[in-house]
């Protein structure tokens, strides 16, 4: 073998070497022209090796990329080497992320006589680090709302009891109406908030049942359309029959009214909003884009024409708190409500925009199988049976003491009789010796080694023909398969009209 073919050889051999590696390998001269490209290097563009060689660096990686790594460019070929990374579309709108070192290449005379470069495709790492950050941020807000949700509940349960009382007390004076009623609308903002946090954190009760999409998002559409000025049509559409999901209904329509209304704001002048529903299956990267396993999944696409979203915006879209409108106009919870209510379903959210085009939505749920419908959706909205609370003793467990005295006062209201304890532990010795006791009403975050989790255990124990009833400011849910797993919550702050439908319920 010649000297020239075994220099070809080795170049082949090298090439092969350079082709293989999981790497993009390349090389550009002082004049900012590529002489190699590796295949990975070329495919990353949309090119060939050959193809690339003898190219200006613009053409090759085109101006989105060039001017984030013009500067870097230029230092290289200064003498310094660089490390950096760049962002650039991929070929399915997706973004894609490479992190990427410039070594110089110095003559001998030592001058810089070309760069080579070397890089790798991070996007799969990128997107590891935004969810755990996600995942971080969600547990920190999460244990934030859970003790600002306990407290603040328990004040809202104070001033909005109170308040009711003066409304009742007052009868049609003039002052409950300028005075009173505004405060107590502002109270169940308030209370509205602390719910919008939780569901942000994914800490927010939700009772999933089996619902007709269509049938939901016809009934939903009708109601929007109230909410929506003449200058925007509201079209809907199916591309499926029979889309069960397993969701909350009541927490689904809010989240499309919420959708609809930030579609209101991005369209000031009039346009279209488009609700389709369809049954979408997911594979490969689209599932890993919205942390789901692959499998078919109703969604719910709430697309508009608007004024659409830049790649900044877009990037904290679901950030509580955050918001493009004007101070005054939105709190920036809606789009983080949406978001945890739909992971907390088992579901996922895929968001498209284009500044000028619109945007598009999508809410992706659990399928669920169509002959479970009808049983779910008649137990979830079967009325309890009505039973008299007149002369029952009713034992109220609250360490508040100011929220004891508003929830006595609710029952007493309803002809109940109320002994009070102060904790868990005071509680299981009236129960022990009071045999007249006929439910127990407990709060469940207590101090003092029992909470309400723990009396109601011990209620089902000793009494258990006694029905008890919890109440919770904010506490996770009890596990499936625990014994208190089926006992019900009441969540403060709660009006009189639901204290009285728990407590039928529970009796019946």
């Amino acid at each position: 073998m010649s000297s020239e073919e075994r220099l070809s050889h080795s170049e082949l051999r090298l090439r092969q070497i350079t082709d293989t590696i999981p790497a993009h390998v390349g090389y550009f001269d002082h004049d900012w022209v590529f002489r190699y490209g590796n295949k990975r290097y070329a495919q990353w563009f949309g090119t060939t090796s050959e193809a690339m060689k003898d190219r200006p660096i613009l053409d090759v990686i085109g101006p989105h990329v060039f001017a984030q790594v013009e500067d870097k460019v230029r230092r290289a070929l200064a003498g310094e080497q660089v490390s950096y990374e760049y962002s650039m579309p991929g070929p399915g709108g997706e973004i894609l992320f490479t992190r990427s070192t410039l070594v110089p290449d110095f003559g001998p005379d030592g001058e810089v006589i070309g760069c080579y470069v070397h890089a790798v495709d991070v996007t799969e790492q990128r997107r590891t680090q935004t969810a755990l950050a996600q995942a971080q941020k969600m547990e920190a807000i999460g244990q934030l709302t859970g003790g600002l949700a306990h407290d603040f509940n328990n004040m809202l349960t104070v001033v909005m009891g109170n308040l009711q009382g003066l409304v009742e007390a007052l009868g049609d004076h003039p002052a409950v109406a300028e005075y009173v009623e505004p405060a107590l609308a502002a109270a169940e903002g308030g209370a509205g908030l602390v719910r919008r946090l939780l569901a942000f954190s994914r800490q927010q009760p939700i009772a999933p049942v089996v619902v007709e999409v269509n049938e939901l998002v016809l009934d939903m559409a009708r109601m929007i359309r109230r909410s929506l000025p003449s200058t925007i049509a509201i079209t809907t559409a199916s591309r499926d029959v029979d889309l069960h999901a397993l969701v909350d209904p009541n927490q689904l329509e809010s989240a499309l009214l919420n959708l609809a209304l930030n579609a209101r704001d991005a369209m000031p002048n009039g346009g279209e909003l488009r609700i389709e529903c369809s049954l979408e299956c997911l594979e490969g990267r689209a599932a890993n884009d919205i942390e789901l396993p692959p499998g078919c999944y109703v969604q719910i696409a709430v697309a508009d024409n608007g004024t659409g979203m830049d790649g900044a915006t877009l990037a904290r879209v679901f950030e509580p708190f955050f918001t493009t409108k004007t101070f005054g106009r939105g709190s920036g919870l809606g789009m983080a409500m949406v978001y945890g209510f739909i992971k907390q379903s088992g579901g996922g959210v895929r968001i498209r925009s284009r500044q000028a085009v619109g945007t598009t939505v999508s809410l992706l749920l659990p399928q669920a199988p169509r002959e479970a419908a009808p049983t779910a959706v008649a137990a979830a909205r079967a009325p309890a049976p009505e039973v008299s609370l007149q002369g029952r003793l009713v034992l109220l467990v609250e360490d508040d003491d100011k929220v004891r005295d508003v929830v006595r006062k609710q029952l007493s209201a309803l002809g109940c009789a109320v002994l009070e304890a102060e904790s868990g532990h005071e509680a299981a010795d009236m129960i022990e010796n009071i045999p007249a006791i006929g439910l127990v009403l407990s709060d469940i975050v207590m101090p003092g080694g029992m909470d309400g989790r723990a009396l109601a255990r011990f209620v089902r124990r000793f009494r258990p023909e006694v029905p008890v009833v919890l109440m919770s400011g904010y506490a996770e849910r009890a596990e499936a398969g625990r014994d208190d797993a089926e006992v019900p919550v009441l969540d403060k702050p709660f009006p009189q009209e639901r204290l009285v439908e728990v407590l039928h319920a529970v009796l019946a």
